[in-house]
């Protein structure tokens, strides 16, 4: 050992010898003495991308049983994406600071609430309870410069992800306008029932990294979005939608738009929840549902969906930081006195509150009649596939499909392009916040950490961040239905 630590220190010292003459001599020696791990940390950063992609395309396999229907619903829109900057400096509104309000009343609550989410870099949604004042804000987004339309809501964006599979039948139920009909894939499948003569908007207010507005700046491209959606925020579609599973017979079930009903006013919502509920378990035991979340306020509407209402009927659950440590905020789970995440939330933190939401409110625990096996968690660094044992399979692939879908359409490509990307995830973590715990390693040929606790299983896999991302919007919905794809429900077998 001592022999292998001097010739470190001879080699440091002929580096730094000859560093001044030949600023490019440390590399080449290097490379000559065959040191990898003693590259510069630019070159080691570039490799490790490589072969993190690389893995991805040898080791992502689909599962030995793929779905061949899935039925979607139940919140579809038409998503109005702008600069938020842009759009505010448009609308005659200067900048100032940040504050939260958990439902928009006017130009100034939206100036607010923008700014407290964009200098956090966090992704997030509001109600706007003003229709005149919301159809005056969606008019001049339309018309403002550069503005794109595209599908929006989780349910048409999941939708659309999944047709882009051609061995894959997919039923849209929610409300589909003219605008947003011409817009979906041509394989969804439209009930009639669904079909509305106007469209709904949602304004997405996008933002860059680094971007400015008066002392604010953003950590991170992400965007803000709000809507006044009265459709979707009632869940109209949702009866018909379980109706409608009857016919079409599918082998899978995506739930979302739960989070619209939070901006119609409490005694709205519960109403509205208990009939949500009493459609929900009219879909047949035998088929998984999977529910997306979405950006929430309301901690006892967080509450009924969690202890007393729907995620005890779920088979699969999908959401991201913001979301999962609401969840813990409502529900008095663990690491619930953190304000927030500071940057790249902590593996282990994440970890303890994924296994008490399934072992609390999920099947985790034996004595169970819950139907909560797994949750997709996701952030901008990694994701985590947590599964109870014996219910859910190909999850290794799973994890690994969506950590790929997000590095590729950030970046606006079908592919990964290791140019463009970066790897952010730690490369060392803990199993847990606290003891008994795991210390666990990337390992970049095999970019999947797996770890167990009780009857719980934690597939992990890195993310190569996009450095220039093109559009942040319904890359969560496109994680969730990639990972859907590539896993294969096993039910009560093995069990």
């Amino acid at each position: 050992m001592w022999r292998t630590a001097s010739a470190a220190v001879l080699l440091a010292l002929a580096v730094g010898y000859f560093y001044h003459g030949r600023p490019d001599l440390p590399e080449q020696i290097l490379q000559y003495v065959g040191l990898p791990h003693l590259q510069t940390s630019s070159q080691s950063q570039k490799s490790l991308e490589h072969v993190v992609s690389a893995a991805w395309e040898a080791l992502i396999t689909l599962p030995a049983h793929q779905w061949s229907k899935v039925a979607v619903g139940v919140n579809a829109c038409v998503d109005v994406v702008v600069s938020g900057v842009g759009l505010l400096q448009a609308l005659a509104v200067d900048p100032g600071t940040g504050l939260d309000h958990e439902v928009l009343h006017s130009k100034e609550d939206l100036k607010e609430t923008f700014i407290h989410f964009m200098e956090r870099g966090a992704a997030a949604e509001r109600f706007f309870s003003d229709s005149e004042v919301f159809q005056r804000i969606a008019r001049a987004a339309a018309e403002y410069p550069g503005a794109k339309l595209y599908v929006g809501g989780n349910a048409a964006l999941i939708g659309q992800k999944f047709a882009s599979y051609p061995d894959l039948m997919v039923l849209l139920c929610g409300p589909v306008g003219p605008k947003l009909h011409e817009l979906l894939d041509e394989q969804i499948v439209v009930p009639p029932g669904s079909l509305q003569e106007t469209d709904e908007f949602h304004l997405i207010l996008e933002y860059k990294a680094g971007e400015r507005w008066g002392s604010t700046q953003a950590p991170q491209a992400n965007r803000f979005i709000f809507s006044h959606d009265v459709s979707n925020g009632g869940m109209s579609s949702l009866e018909m939608f379980v109706a409608s599973l009857e016919e079409f017979q599918p082998e899978l079930v995506v739930l979302s738009g739960l989070h619209m009903m939070e901006g119609q006013g409490r005694e709205l919502w519960k109403e509205r929840l208990k009939q949500a509920v009493a459609s929900i378990a009219e879909i047949p035991k035998d088929i998984p549902v999977h529910l997306e979340l979405a950006s929430m306020t309301d901690k006892d509407f967080m509450i009924s969906i969690v202890q007393e209402q729907v995620m005890p009927m779920v088979s699969s659950m999908g959401l991201n930081e913001q979301e999962l440590l609401f969840l813990s905020q409502a529900a008095g789970g663990p690491h619930s006195a953190l304000p927030a995440w500071k940057g790249i939330p902590d593996v282990g933190r994440v970890s303890d509150i994924l296994l008490w939401i399934l072992e609390h409110h999920g099947r985790g625990a034996i004595s169970s009649e819950s139907d909560l096996t797994r949750i997709h968690f996701h952030t901008l660094a990694y994701h985590i596939l947590a599964t109870v044992g014996g219910h859910w399979g190909n999850q290794a692939a799973a994890v690994m499909a969506g950590a790929r879908v997000a590095s590729s359409q950030a970046c606006g490509l079908r592919v990964v392009d290791v140019e463009k990307v970066e790897l952010k995830a730690p490369l060392e973590f803990y199993s847990s916040h606290s003891e008994p715990r795991d210390h666990l390693s990337l390992n970049p040929a095999e970019p999947v950490m797996v770890w167990h606790r009780g009857n719980v299983t934690f597939h992990m896999s890195p993310v190569l961040v996009c450095k220039h991302p093109l559009r942040t919007v319904g890359l969560g919905d496109a994680i969730s239905a990639e990972g859907l794809y590539y896993s294969q429900f096993k039910g009560e077998q093995h069990l």
